[in-house]
């Protein structure tokens, strides 16, 4: 029987997007969630750049419980992972690679996504104990990157984060991406402050369409 962690990992690999919400307002991540979920994105990772990011994080896993797939990014060190933990995320980010945090998951058994851009950085993490390794930034690398990476590492699992839009998505997973993290271009800031999150909705459902695709 597969473990939560495992059950986790699987998860976020069947849905194949992770929405990354960063914002200055944690007032209507509520409702971005609602519209995200709509669309189809049940993977949302709520930056904890966000003031009041632990607070929407308690808040979102009492609205939707099982429904969404929660986790939390841009955790930098030990003592925001613990605390994100207790707050109910199911799963721990960060922009770079720092073994500490991913000792702290484990601590916790929750699924850890540490950040990499070198392969020794990605070697590192996944021996230390990555559940999967966000390959950052992305837009930057591209996916002839993560093609060239999986040769001699195909046992790695990696989520291209930072620059992935509906142009290159297709091709991050054509290269080997187990799923991907889109920020900006999925959710919108002018598009949430004007409150058309049907727009938001529908973006959503755009990913979702790209990534199926790409893996038929």
């Amino acid at each position: 029987m597969p473990t939560s962690k495992e059950r986790t990992v699987a998860r976020l690999t069947a849905s194949g997007v992770v929405a990354v919400i960063r914002m200055e307002d944690a007032s209507q991540l509520i409702a971005v969630a609602e519209a995200l979920k709509a669309g189809g994105v049940e993977c949302i990772e709520f930056t904890m750049t966000t003031p009041g990011a632990l607070k929407v994080m308690e808040q979102v896993t009492a609205r939707f419980g099982d429904e969404v797939l929660l986790g939390a990014g841009t955790v930098l060190d030990i003592e925001t992972a613990r605390a994100a933990i207790l707050a109910g995320v199911q799963f721990v980010v960060g922009p770079g690679l720092n073994t500490d945090v991913i000792r702290m998951c484990h601590r916790y058994n929750t699924v850890v996504i540490p950040g990499a851009m070198t392969p020794t950085e990605i070697i590192t993490a996944w021996e230390t104990g990555a559940d999967i390794v966000k390959i950052f930034p992305a837009g930057v690398l591209g996916p002839s990157f993560l093609k060239d990476i999986l040769g001699p590492l195909p046992q790695v699992r990696l989520l291209p984060t930072g620059g992935v839009n509906l142009d290159n998505a297709a091709a991050f997973i054509k290269a080997g991406a187990v799923a991907i993290g889109v920020g900006s271009d999925l959710v919108d800031k002018k598009m949430v402050s004007e409150g058309r999150f049907d727009l938001l909705t529908k973006r959503a459902q755009s990913f979702v369409e790209v990534v199926a695709q790409a893996r038929r």
